[in-house]
């Protein structure tokens, strides 16, 4: 159950021509994609097979660490409808991924296609199988034997570093030995699944000289790069096209070793290849996210006032390393300290490779890590001073006069009103009430807490594509270089593109996931998409217009200034002369010798946009389990201009639901040999409907400085505050039985032990 409303805030300004025409921002639209999901007309990678289509399997290895001594083909070339069988031999040396240089000592370590020489990871493709049928691949795939000798997998925290960040501001040392009251804290994140409910898949053909890959993708420009450069072919010879996709998460915003080898095999072939994911491929060898083991320490003085931070972050690479790897690392520590002002500054973040499947960006990518740290710590300091976590927050948070604020790391805050969303989140919660209900709780005795989140996270910066054309009918075709794995961005960027062109959205068609299209673009991660895509598609629909106002007002005789634009017609100054939009396209098209009137633009940022909120979860503990129910959150989330509420609302409500997985259930679980232990949904476990507490969602608007629309992400914030504002309400409901030991997941097991274990409930804590 989930409310939402808006709390003031101020909309966007705009022309006054299009505030009396089409005034489509912030409206709550169905989404209009829709309709061909729930009807069954949604095309995905698997719903392709082209005539001739041959299907490929891997054998994978079944170790985390080993060294190849033979790899046996000779059943599986001999097997029915066999067409093909690759080793790393047939494929030769080929490049691998690239990999995002965010720092200057990073250590890069991209895949390889194939194994050659060792395996590094449980699931590795060591070998490829192509056959006429999925069964006939998938049942030669098995008659592969391989000879591989055991190695001992590195260990937690064993292998080589990746990169370091580091930020230092101030004497930490001499802050610390100043304080009244000091308290630190440690999180072990979960190595999280993303688990979109389409798996990985990839369809390729080679015609002519040219690859066409179809493939479930955030960021088909990307895959079309790497493509390129793997198989040695020029990127005027790639095509990608990202058809639906059945959700993504980040965690297919970089291309794989299957990805490549299906390329590789369609033009070996000469023919169709497609390969699709089981989701126990998914589990061994997708990317995972989080896993990070976060320390930190927090002074402040006796007015409760935050003197220092330290922090240290240990994230997991993996065994190789996806284009954004060591994104993570690097946002958890340019976002410290969050939306709060310290002043003395010690902080580390690193990343280290490990012998398991890359870790790559998941729904928040280094935000969820520092928002947890930050918040944790905010609550102990809450504790240890006996000021209300609302109150410590509120004497800490940096205020709207503070911003834009420059950090060391290099980010740049723009914009925010931390203390308003802590003031409208006390008003909304009813929060005194809420307080008095858990005092009379606890007498009664219930185990129930109270927990908050006050987070700020960056929204993507750099720079987007777009394209409109106003085509012979009288209506547009707007082309965005960003790309949609349900998000809603086909009705989203209507409203954009619309509002622009004063017209309506049902007259603008939306094309997007498709590198013949535009000639460039970025896809979409990093809660970037609408502040720079649609910050893209608005400024070519400006141009679009100002040209076709133009041409209108040659036509029509008139001044520019006075040509008015409506979704079917334009009119003159005296509105008595007009002319239809495909009359008018007509004869741009033939007065000028263009088939269409096109604008396209590729927009860069200003900077970037800089999302906040503050959640506050309510939880109830069953003493005799651990159970812990979450039984309401309140929520106030500052995205900015909201395009569509309705939208939006989705966006944070499928956040939230990721968070609490992150919060209360979800872990991939690995032996000391690296063996997953959480290979099936049996033994992984997700959120389903049941565990979705009451949400009332409410917002303010403090638009961003750093894009044309105002804009700020929205898509990952329910993974950044949920998570920590439930973990510390149960911290908030244990904490008068001094039970301070629990790790993320907050299963009842670890719950109950920490109940169970806590020092006042230890034999003899009565007679202390």
């Amino acid at each position: 159950m989930a409310r939402i409303c808006a709390v003031g805030g101020t909309r966007l300004g705009l022309s006054p021509a299009s505030e009396t025409e089409t005034p489509w921002l912030g409206r709550s639209m169905l989404r209009r994609e829709d309709a061909r999901f729930v009807t069954g007309q949604g095309r995905y990678v698997d719903d392709l097979t082209p005539e001739g289509c041959l299907h490929l399997a891997f054998a994978r290895s079944p170790y985390a660490h080993g060294r190849i001594e033979a790899v046996g083909r000779e059943a599986a070339d001999a097997a029915d409808n066999v067409v093909a069988v690759f080793t790393a031999a047939e494929l030769g040396p080929l490049p691998g991924n690239a990999i995002n240089p965010l720092a200057p000592d990073i250590v890069e370590t991209p895949f390889e296609v194939l194994a050659s020489e060792t395996v590094t990871s449980l699931g590795q493709p060591v070998a490829a199988v192509v056959a006429r049928t999925p069964t006939a691949a998938r049942d030669a795939a098995e008659l592969i034997e391989l000879d591989i000798e055991p190695l001992d997998p590195l260990a937690d925290g064993e292998g080589p570093c990746s990169v370091v960040y580091s930020i230092s501001e101030g004497d930490a040392d001499a802050a610390f030995a100043a304080a009244a009251h000091v308290v630190s804290i440690r999180v072990e994140h979960s190595l999280l699944a993303p688990s979109p409910m389409e798996p990985r898949a990839t369809l390729a053909t080679w015609e002519e000289g040219r690859l066409t890959a179809w493939c479930s993708t955030q960021t088909p420009y990307r895959v079309r790069e790497d493509l390129a450069r793997i198989l040695g072919l020029d990127l005027e010879a790639v095509r990608v096209i990202a058809p639906d996709v059945g959700g993504a998460f980040g965690g297919k915003a970089s291309i794989f070793p299957e990805d490549a080898m299906v390329a590789f095999a369609a033009r070996a072939l000469a023919a169709p290849v497609k390969w699709c994911a089981t989701r126990n491929d998914d589990l061994l060898f997708a990317t995972h996210g989080r896993g990070a083991v976060s320390t930190g320490e927090m002074a402040f003085d006796a007015s409760g006032r935050a003197l220092a931070l330290r922090a240290d972050l240990a994230f997991q690479q993996g065994s190789w390393m996806t284009y954004s790897a060591v994104v993570p690392a690097g946002n958890a520590l340019r976002i410290l300290p969050g939306p709060y002002a310290i002043p003395v500054l010690d902080l580390k973040s690193r990343a280290r490779m490990t012998n398991r499947a890359a870790v790559g960006i998941y729904r928040g990518a280094g935000r969820p890590e520092a928002a947890m740290l930050l918040d944790r710590l905010m609550d102990e300091g809450a504790r240890a001073t006996g000021i209300d976590p609302i109150e410590i927050r509120l004497l800490n948070a940096f205020a709207p006069a503070d911003l834009p604020l420059a950090r060391s790391g290099g980010a740049i805050v723009d914009s925010g009103d931390f203390p308003r969303l802590l003031e409208t989140l006390r008003e909304r919660a009813v929060y005194a009430e809420l307080r008095a209900e858990q005092t009379r709780r606890r007498a009664a005795g219930e185990i129930v807490g109270l927990g908050l989140c006050l987070y700020i996270e960056p929204c993507g910066q750099g720079w987007e594509s777009a394209e409109v054309t106003l085509i012979r009918d009288g209506r547009f075709v707007a082309t965005t270089g960003s790309s949609a794995q349900g998000q809603g961005r086909e009705t989203a960027f209507a409203q954009i593109a619309a509002d622009a062109l004063g017209t309506t959205p049902d007259r603008v068609a939306i094309r997007q996931g498709d590198t013949a299209d535009a000639a460039a673009g970025l896809g979409a991660l990093a809660s970037r998409s609408t502040a720079i895509g649609g910050s893209a598609m608005r400024k070519a629909c400006e141009a679009l217009r100002t040209t076709l106002v133009e041409a209108a007002a040659e036509l029509l005789q008139c001044p520019p200034e006075s040509v008015l634009v409506r979704p079917q017609r334009v009119y003159g100054g005296d509105n008595a002369a007009s002319v239809g939009l495909a009359e008018l396209a007509r004869h741009i098209a033939s007065s000028r010798g263009d088939a269409a009137l096109t604008a396209s633009t590729i927009y860069n940022a200003e900077g970037e946009a800089w999302a906040s909120g503050a959640c506050l979860a309510c939880v109830a503990i069953d003493a005799d389990t651990g159970e812990t129910t979450v039984e309401r959150i309140v929520w106030i989330d500052d995205a900015g201009l909201v395009v569509n509420p309705l939208l939006a609302e989705g966006q944070l409500l499928g956040g939230l639901a990721q968070g609490l997985g992150e919060a209360l259930l979800e872990r991939l679980v690995y032996d000391t040999e690296g063996q997953v232990l959480t290979g099936s949904f049996m033994d992984y476990a997700m959120p389903r409907a049941g565990d979705i507490p009451p949400v009332e969602i409410a917002k303010i608007e403090t638009l961003s400085p750093s894009n044309a629309l105002g804009v700020k992400g929205v898509g990952e914030a329910g993974c950044i505050g949920v998570p920590a504002a439930v973990v510390n309400a149960v911290a908030d409901a244990l904490a008068p039985m001094g039970a301070a030991d629990f790790q993320l997941p907050l299963t009842s097991e670890r719950v109950w032990r920490a109940i169970a274990h806590g020092p006042n409930n230890a034999p003899g804590a009565e007679d202390r």
